[in-house]
């Protein structure tokens, strides 16, 4: 159900191509809150699979998944890396299943983290197997959307693994992934930390993002009526990860028509900047850490003086004028990833506008099958000895 406080309907969707997607994209608040509760009910039995492995000196954490899915593990790893004290990895499904043997290399024993909306996706099953087949010692937290999943079914009530569930919501009907990415996100988030208590992380994310999807609809619709051709995301830490979804998603629900790139604050002077000209529109996601703000904040300054300022967006949680439509009221002091969650719903509001405003179907980008809600004409072949 779809909170009354961000004045949304259907109705004005109807006959766009777009009520899955929007529908999908106003939710996120709902949904948030009921995974915020499912990982308080579920905390004691999912510590007690995670903190024996956690408190391994010499545990491998790999966090997976392909395409949007990927993403996911990207904004997490460094983030939990901070946060646990250990490093920890993003490997896609993608590479591990096209080169097991060099990220399996060394044999020492590893937590394997699958994001997957469907779970049917060939490579999200054939991660785990190639994990089983060339690691002695392995196990899998398996994060997915759907109970009828290949994946789930494989996993659920299996030794060495637990799996997580999202509300049935969460399982997008659309093509591109909104729902499913922030609900798996905050799901890992809060689980890997282990607390069997509710700091009310999920609920303050929820209120703030309602905020956003009251306030930036329409600002995001007046940004895709001005005929951008290109649109750059920019971030840092974990909100890398994020630029890289964000621009996957405009990508995906324009089906190409608008070209989109993304890099960390600091890459995207070596090389990608070359990318900039009169129709670019460029986003920067500014870090909550005093720190690495900075870098942010730098980039922005230089692209206000190489593109129109009206061009430049930058989206905070803090440092900014209340008044900017952009910026979200009540997070300033949350860590990036889940600072990451309302500014990916930015994002998701922009793809779904300039989709519209290019005259495309939201729900179904690419009505004649040449790109796929779940992947097609992947062959898994064996690896043998």
């Amino acid at each position: 159900m779809i909170a009354a406080s961000v004045g949304f309907t259907l109705e004005k969707f109807d006959g766009l191509g777009a009520t899955h997607t929007a529908r999908e994209i106003f939710q996120q608040p709902d949904l948030w809150r009921e995974v915020g509760a499912t990982c308080l009910s579920r905390s004691q039995e999912t510590e007690a699979f995670l903190r024996p492995l956690l408190q391994r000196s010499d545990l491998r954490i790999v966090l997976t998944g392909a395409g949007t899915s990927a993403f996911a593990g990207q904004v997490l790893a460094p983030a939990l890396s901070r946060d646990l004290g250990r490093r920890v990895e993003a490997v896609s499904t993608t590479d591990i299943v096209s080169n097991p043997r060099e990220w399996f290399a060394e044999n020492r024993p590893t937590l394997l983290v699958s994001f997957a909306r469907s779970g049917d996706s060939p490579e999200s099953v054939a991660a785990t197997e190639l994990a089983n087949q060339c690691l002695t010692e392995v196990y899998h937290l398996v994060v997915t959307c759907n109970s009828a999943g290949e994946l789930y079914r494989r996993h659920v009530g299996a030794d060495r693994s637990l799996v997580l569930l999202m509300p049935e919501g969460a399982n997008d009907v659309g093509f591109a992934m909104t729902s499913s990415f922030t609900c798996m996100t905050l799901a890992t988030w809060l689980t890997m930390r282990c607390s069997t208590a509710d700091d009310g992380l999920a609920g303050r994310l929820a209120a703030a993002t309602e905020g956003v999807l009251t306030a930036q609809s329409s600002a995001a619709q007046a940004l895709a009526q001005r005929g951008y051709e290109r649109v750059v995301y920019l971030g840092s830490g974990p909100l890398t990860g994020l630029a890289r979804e964000s621009a996957l998603k405009l990508l995906e629900l324009t089906a190409g028509g608008v070209i989109a790139y993304s890099n960390s604050a600091l890459g995207f002077r070596h090389g990608p900047k070359a990318v900039l000209d009169n129709r670019t529109l460029a986003l920067v996601y500014l870090s909550n850490d005093p720190y690495t703000r900075q870098y942010d904040l730098d980039i922005a300054a230089e692209l206000r003086t190489a593109l129109d300022p009206e061009s430049v967006v930058v989206i905070s949680a803090g440092g900014a004028d209340d008044n900017d439509p952009w910026h979200i009221e009540g997070l300033d002091d949350v860590d990036d990833v889940a600072l990451a969650l309302p500014f990916v719903v930015c994002a998701q509001l922009l793809g779904l506008h300039f989709s519209l405003a290019l005259g495309r179907t939201p729900d179904n980008p690419f009505p004649s099958g040449t790109v796929n809600r779940v992947v097609q004409g992947v062959t898994i072949h064996a690896l043998g000895q």
